[in-house]
């Protein structure tokens, strides 16, 4: 079943020549069913570029889905026209009022800042308050997990000596839980971050559940005990190049300071990446709509609480 977005998105040719099922506003409105309402919180600078991998993943399942796109109403975006988010996107003040089944909330280029001194810090824990009472299910990617965990749990982010990037292996702790049901044992996933959330943190909290960790990358999927909140500190929505474009960009302003491991065959930047984090990325979101929000969201969406 489709995503449902506004025809002229620039995310829609690609995604239809992937063959990702996406279905515009006027052919949705003659469907006789209730789309599954979700908000996307996209704090990346790339916001395109995330888009499209979100919905990507987003687009394949049996769900109907309408999109909202937002942006921070308190910082100035440089790197997406105006145009595009004038087209696209709304802020926070003006969905403040509305519900939504979910609510994703991803990656920024900001976690060696600490989380008070991020020029948006207000706004966002503004929405973490609201998203308790107006979305059923959250689930936060990299430093929104982290500043999520911070802000409703006091859990620190802690500094790495050295960025993390590459795709690592990890282990499904809670093999029972729904949100990893289908998974392998081990499965790979990416990471690019300098900073880290650590096991005995979360541990500490009766509030929170350890499900997935590596032994290189740490962390990397927290749930809470109601499990409407999903916490993932790695990027398993990442293209194939995204890393390679990274790790590009960091060694065009001179020594990058790290190594990406598990990504390059032989390790040798020159070749092209293979992809091994797919299925699984799928699988993650089509548990989390299927049973963290569709089966769980009352159809009448004013009856969302989380209190």
């Amino acid at each position: 079943m489709p995503v449902k977005i506004p025809a002229n998105l620039p995310a829609r040719e690609l995604l239809e020549k992937e063959n990702i099922f996406v279905m515009t506003d006027d052919r949705a409105v003659h469907q006789d069913i209730r789309p599954l309402k979700i908000a996307i919180l996209n704090l990346m600078p790339t916001k395109i570029q995330t888009e499209t991998q979100l919905l990507r993943l987003l687009g394949n399942t049996p769900l109907q889905i309408e999109i909202t796109f937002l942006h921070m109403g308190s910082h100035e975006t440089k790197n997406t026209p105006k145009e595009h988010l004038s087209a696209f996107y709304k802020t926070y003040s003006q969905i403040r009022q509305e519900r939504f089944d979910g609510l994703i909330t991803t990656g920024a280029p900001v976690e060696l800042y600490d989380f008070e001194k991020v020029d948006y810090w207000a706004e966002l824990t503004d929405i973490f308050e609201w998203s308790e009472t107006h979305v059923y299910s959250t689930l936060h990617i990299c430093w929104s997990a982290q500043a999520a965990l911070y802000h409703f749990f006091g859990v620190p982010k802690v500094s790495l000596e050295q960025k993390l990037a590459g795709v690592f292996q990890h282990e499904i702790l809670e093999p029972n839980e729904p949100i990893v049901r289908g998974f392998d044992t081990w499965f790979p996933a990416p990471h690019s971050r300098y900073t880290e959330t650590r096991r005995e943190d979360i541990l500490a909290i009766p509030g929170l559940r350890l499900i997935a960790e590596s032994p290189e990358a740490g962390v990397f999927l927290v749930t809470t005990e109601d499990r409407r909140r999903i916490f993932v500190t790695g990027h398993p929505e990442y293209d194939r190049d995204t890393l390679k474009r990274e790790y590009e960009r960091d060694t065009a302003t001179g020594n990058p300071g790290y190594l990406m491991q598990n990504y390059f065959p032989q390790n040798d930047p020159r070749n092209l990446p293979e992809i091994t984090w797919r299925s699984h990325a799928h699988l993650l979101y089509a548990n989390w709509l299927n049973y963290s929000v569709y089966q769980q969201t009352p159809f009448d969406l004013n009856g969302i609480s989380l209190t």
